[in-house]
């Protein structure tokens, strides 16, 4: 019976359980014709396991689970594969908790409900068992394994004598292989197209081209269609910014991260506060929503709405699970998935207040620049209501960036060659530690050239001096402390724009800049960070001050 049949079948489908009934006899196919049945022992497996992101089910894959139930399949040794005859599809549901990724689009319980669906039309006995995302280990199976296990509170146990392994993957084959298990191979040695090739062909379509829909079950197509996933999907595979994995680098250490924007987010609303004005206010680059924790804490702030938005997976779902947590005291607090790069984010003057706190720095280093940032501006202002106000905090470069100076530090040779750094964050930092900051000079110029495409020329005066820019030297200074996310770091430019430019850029975007705006110097990085270890001298040798550091622009739309 096919899925479209019976949909649309006056027989009530069956409940699923976790002990199924026996899978009805079906017509033969072409994929049946040469199947050995063979009786059921007692003791024959009772579960299949299908581990797999499932973002789209096949037809193929009702199919061959059904003459796996049968008795009909072989498994990868040719050995024909007997199942008990109660048995259980149990659909593994790799990386649950991922979305808005390249390769885990769709959130796990969209992908969770197709599966119910299918199991519930096909009339194939079921178990869906959500695994969570986990760094890559060779313990990958083990792990999934044991979570069917304490997902079904030890009902279902599987081991090589009680469950097969349906899947087509050989690197995920081979590691449930080594631990005893049988095979069936599904779509290996067929013509039928994977699952995920079915993903890919719908992330790179264009609107309106439904090939990739050819042999999509109708129970994932529906959810598809219901939820504009394919928009979706399309929107997450055109994304310059968001990796295969949700964040802006693979390097980047989130958990380090998250406790700096928590540490930080204090001091952060202190500057904010005096400059918001009620209504629907916008945290775009929320990181954990500390901020947002903080505005909702504000009885000025009790009727307006509070919107986080943030694309890094990681600080995405703390916010989720802050939300969750019942952190936030306003309960108009809403977090959404977005990347700020896309598009415009919300209707023409709808917005009374956007916060943009440490975000406008990685606009231009992980978008196209400058012409990014333009855009991001034009597009604030465009939602800002009359009245409204954008409030932005970031880094920035000194007034005159093209200023010559002499950069001169305490210790270390700026001779010493850089090296190709590799391993773990951990590893990079325990390299670059150990060398003083003087040294750290050339492998400075050769990651950040490459990592940010930015030239950064510099020359050698002597074993402790080099002559650039004023904004290259501060580039440097701002970042060569910064050896635990180094190579994550060196993607970033964080003095692309002085003062005078942001006042510029704000303007072209129809903004006007409030008088209680500037930029200003951290004087605890020139304190710890910049004196002890350099100083900053003319073309001619004599001390000068260190420049500004950050800026704090508040615009607003004009009424």
């Amino acid at each position: 019976m096919s899925a479209e049949e019976s949909a649309t079948s006056s027989e009530p489908a069956p409940v699923v359980s976790l002990v199924p009934s026996a899978p009805s006899s079906e017509p033969a196919t072409h994929e049946t014709q040469d199947a050995v049945v063979v009786p059921h022992p007692s003791s024959a497996p009772s579960m299949v396991i299908v581990p797999g992101r499932h973002h789209l089910l096949t037809d193929f894959q009702v199919r061959a689970l059904r003459r796996i139930l049968r008795g009909e399949e072989r498994d990868e040794a040719g050995v024909p594969i007997v199942m008990a005859p109660n048995a259980v599809v149990v659909w593994a549901v790799t990386s649950a908790n991922q979305a808005s990724t390249r390769r885990n689009p769709f959130p796990g319980h969209r992908r969770e409900a197709a599966i119910e669906i299918l199991a519930h039309v096909e009339r194939i006995p079921s178990v869906v068992v959500p695994i969570v995302d986990v760094p890559p280990t060779d313990r990958f199976a083990e792990l999934t394994l044991k979570a069917v296990e304490h997902a079904t509170a030890s009902r279902l146990v599987p081991t090589p004598q009680t469950a097969v392994v349906a899947c087509s993957t050989e690197a995920v084959a081979a590691m449930y292989r080594d631990l005893g298990y049988r095979i069936a191979p599904l779509e290996a040695g067929t013509d039928a197209v994977p699952p995920w090739a079915h993903l890919d062909a719908l992330a790179t379509s264009l609107p309106g081209d439904d090939a990739w829909r050819e042999g999509v079950h109708a129970a994932s197509l529906g959810i598809v269609d219901r939820y504009a996933l394919d928009e979706l999907a399309r929107m997450i595979a055109a994304d310059p910014v968001v990796g295969d994995e949700g964040g802006l680098t693979e390097t980047r250490d989130y958990r380090s991260y998250m406790r700096s924007f928590e540490d930080a987010a204090p001091r952060k609303w202190a500057q904010a506060r005096p400059f918001v004005v009620p209504g629907r206010v916008v945290d775009v680059g929320c990181a954990t929503g500390g901020m947002l924790e903080l505005a909702a804490r504000e009885p000025a702030l009790a009727e307006s709405d509070l919107i986080g938005i943030e694309v890094a997976a990681p600080l995405f779902a703390e916010c989720v699970h802050k939300l969750a947590q019942g952190a936030f005291a306003n309960p108009s607090t809403y977090f959404y998935r977005r990347n700020i790069m896309a598009g415009s984010l919300f209707p023409d003057r709808s917005i009374a207040t956007t916060l943009t706190f440490a975000l406008t720095h990685e606009i231009v280093s992980y978008g196209e620049g400058l012409p990014s940032l333009e855009r991001f501006a034009e597009a604030i202002a465009a939602h800002t209501q009359p009245g409204g106000v954008w409030i932005n905090s970031d880094v920035c470069g000194p007034a005159d960036l093209a200023r010559p100076v002499l950069l001169r530090f305490a210790d270390g040779d700026v001779r010493t060659p850089a090296v190709a750094l590799s391993g773990s964050n951990d590893e990079v930092a325990a390299v670059l530690d150990a060398l003083p900051v003087g040294s750290r000079v050339a492998q400075f110029a050769q990651d950040f050239r490459a990592a940010s495409g930015s030239p950064w020329p510099y020359e050698v005066v002597d074993e402790r001096t080099i002559s650039l820019r004023q904004g290259d030297a501060m580039e440097l200074m701002t970042k060569v402390h910064y050896t635990g996310n180094w190579l994550s770091e060196m993607h970033e430019r964080f003095c692309a724009l002085s003062w005078s430019d942001w006042v510029a850029l704000v303007e072209r975007a129809g903004l006007e800049v409030d008088e209680r705006s500037g930029a200003w110097r951290n004087e605890w990085m020139v304190e710890h960070r910049f004196a002890p270890d350099a100083t900053l001298l003319d073309p001619s040798g004599d001390p000068i001050p260190w420049p500004d550091t950050h800026v704090l622009m508040v615009a607003r739309r004009p009424h």
